[in-house]
């Protein structure tokens, strides 16, 4: 209650001066996201958000460092009013409710995909030599995949993995990351989805979520906003799209088209797998069960992705005969359905 009031006093103490406020200032709570910020519209004119976010959760820092990064470079990401590191507490622009998400629903989507990839190379092309970005290097990539084994395996299925079991998955490992590094290198925003994409009044993309941005593989934000872990799209479309994302970028010239899918479905599977221990963490750890109702998809996409290459079969293999059974049992698990899109 104390860090809420203080929360409190500190918006009123920290809007800027061209902000018109209404007799009372309120806070409308928004939904969340992955993380531990709690976002809230204020009724100012124009409208701002502030964000309660506790810092030793979070990466406000980098949040800011690289908000500024992106800025500097042309893209759109919330103007930031007022912070304040010690106690977690922000204020930023309001770019509105018109979720990227929301609108592939009732809007054209090859528009809004033309806009998002447009965004994406503009990101890569922004110069990270002396930017505030680290490296997505082997360790990171290890680290993301050895979430699924003690968060997805051990403890939302209850499987405890036997020697042979764990070499595989670290062979697998090996060949996942080892694609991942021969790749060219740009900034990576590493969650660059439907969900992290605003549509601004002026029809541009706005750009949000972006604290964990890194130095790393070229397809990886690609393949997350293809092969979106809440938006799917037929497979045909996916691998039309990322040819063609592909013949729009210089450092690919020289890669042939089978070479570069190989890199995006392999960069794919190493995101997916790593999705897949995030999610059962977050329902898990943090009680956020809604994203047990994301899992079928994730699998999908696994299962898609170790069909087509021989140092991935036996993942698939082993997924069948191991997991699918008992993810069947589960009440919450229902096999993913494409719908016709």
């Amino acid at each position: 209650m104390q860090n809420q009031q203080n929360f409190s006093d500190w918006i009123e103490c920290s809007l800027p001066a061209d902000i018109s406020v209404p007799n009372s200032l309120q806070l409308d709570a928004l939904a969340g996201d992955a993380g531990f910020r709690r976002y809230y519209r204020l009724n100012t004119h124009p409208s701002l958000i502030a964000v309660n976010s506790p810092p030793l959760k979070e990466k406000n820092p980098a949040y800011v460092k690289v908000s500024l990064f992106l800025q500097a470079h042309g893209i759109q990401t919330p103007k930031i009013h007022a912070v304040n590191f010690d106690q977690g507490f922000l204020l930023l622009e309001d770019f509105g409710e018109k979720l990227f998400q929301h609108q592939l629903i009732s809007e054209d989507h090859t528009p809004l995909y033309d806009s998002a990839e447009s965004v994406l190379l503009e990101i890569q092309h922004c110069v990270a030599n002396n930017g505030p970005l680290p490296a997505y290097d082997d360790c990171k990539l290890g680290e993301e995949l050895a979430l699924f084994e003690p968060w997805f395996v051990n403890k939302l299925l209850g499987i405890c993995l036997d020697a042979d079991e764990k070499s595989m998955l670290e062979q697998l490992y090996a060949h996942l990351i080892d694609s991942a590094l021969q790749q060219p290198r740009v900034p990576v925003h590493t969650d660059y989805h439907s969900r992290n994409l605003m549509l601004l009044d002026d029809g541009k993309l706005g750009v949000i979520d972006f604290q964990d941005a890194m130095h790393g593989p070229i397809t990886y934000d690609l393949v997350s906003l293809l092969k979106d872990c809440y938006v799917r799209w037929p497979k045909p479309w996916v691998a039309k799209r990322a040819l063609g994302f592909k013949c729009r970028v210089k450092q690919l010239n020289n890669i042939d088209d089978q070479q570069f899918m190989r890199w995006f479905d392999l960069m794919g599977l190493q995101r997916h797998i790593k999705v897949l221990g995030i999610f059962a963490r977050l329902a898990l750890r943090d009680n956020k069960n809604a994203y047990l109702q994301d899992i079928p998809l994730v699998v999908r996409y696994c299962l898609e992705a170790t069909d087509h290459y021989p140092e991935t079969a036996a993942f698939n293999a082993w997924f069948k005969h191991r997991i699918l059974p008992l993810l069947n049992a589960q009440p919450w698990y229902t096999e993913y359905v494409d719908s016709d899109k």
